[in-house]
């Protein structure tokens, strides 16, 4: 549990900057690439908190692994990467979806 705490913290550390830095260092498409994932990243870290006390490790690491795969590929772009990381995107979508059905599961069984 220990693991997945530090991860959700980091990540949501990692979301302030990047939408700190969507906020006042990026123009255009990167502006937004970063204040979208930044957004995204850090709504699903405090996700991860909630299904760590709900004892839904699975959905825990759903929104991580989920949230550095949509925001990450976000993040990439804005600095400069191919645009071709976009179709990568979904997957991390995917997973966080996937996060909250868990966590709805782990409720209805609680």
């Amino acid at each position: 549990m220990n693991l997945l705490m530090i991860l959700a913290a980091l990540s949501g550390a990692m979301a302030v900057g990047a939408g700190a830095f969507g906020a006042h260092g990026a123009v255009g498409e990167a502006e937004e690439w970063l204040k979208t994932g930044g957004q995204y990243q850090l709504v699903h870290a405090v996700a991860a908190l909630v299904a760590l006390q709900m004892q839904a490790r699975g959905a825990a690491w759903m929104f991580v692994i989920g949230g550095a795969i949509f925001a990450g590929t976000l993040y990439l772009m804005a600095l400069g990467l191919p645009r071709w990381l976009g179709a990568i995107t979904p997957i991390g979508g995917t997973l966080l979806i996937g996060g909250w059905l868990w966590l709805a599961w782990a409720a209805l069984r609680s």
